[in-house]
């Protein structure tokens, strides 16, 4: 079943090299044919804990001769380059979404002091968090919802940066971005839009607000 709080659950979904066929994993281990990334359905496998889900990003699947999916290794670093099916984790927030906070996330980058390489990110819940990538890994992490560039200059995090009010501003505006595709797409691990790209963060938050869980 879905997290006690009813906030959000993973789905498992398959997606073809071509992207034009996708199968959900189910309750049984089943898979059913489906719409990528759509609205869950009753038998979907729900998944709440983040490590039973990270078995599955970038794990190949194979049909058997019943045509079944059978989970296979995991993809390497040029696997991606071949055709074949690969698993996804989808997110589904099930209750009303949370804002991204610019205050919390200055309070994340005045505590992170430059010389090391730090990550900001959102995890699914909207909230900021920095995460020293010398001694964590980004690829499959489920905590990481949206990520910045990482930094290690005091141009870019501790709190020197804090007090560039441009910088400040483009960071949470790409942050409201990224949050919004996040919302939109239901992928993690979302990467913020390039600043040439940004909107106003007033069209940012007006979309956010609009947005609707299922």
């Amino acid at each position: 079943m879905c997290a006690t709080t009813l906030k959000r659950c993973y789905s498992i979904d398959a997606l073809s090299a071509a992207g034009d066929k996708a199968w959900r994993l189910q309750d049984d281990g089943q898979w059913r044919p489906c719409t990528y990334a759509e609205p869950l359905q009753p038998h979907d496998a729900r998944i709440t804990d983040n490590k039973e889900a990270e078995y599955w990003p970038g794990r190949r699947l194979k049909k058997d001769n019943q045509g079944a999916l059978i989970p296979q290794q995991k993809a390497g670093v040029f696997d991606f380059l071949m055709r074949g099916i690969f698993a996804h984790v989808v997110t589904h927030h099930l209750e009303e979404i949370t804002l991204p906070e610019r205050k919390q996330m200055e309070c994340c980058i005045a505590d992170s002091p430059a010389g090391t390489p730090w990550l900001l990110y959102l995890d699914a819940d909207g909230g900021f968090h920095t995460m020293n990538t010398a001694t964590h890994s980004i690829i499959g992490n489920l905590n990481i919802a949206v990520r910045g560039e990482i930094s290690s200059s005091p141009d870019f995090t501790g709190p020197l940066a804090v007090t560039d009010e441009g910088l400040m501003d483009r960071t949470y505006r790409q942050f409201l971005g990224g949050w919004l595709e996040h919302l939109n797409t239901s992928r993690m691990n979302v990467f913020v839009p390039d600043v040439e790209k940004l909107k106003e963060e007033a069209d940012y938050i007006e979309a956010i607000r609009n947005w609707r869980h299922e």
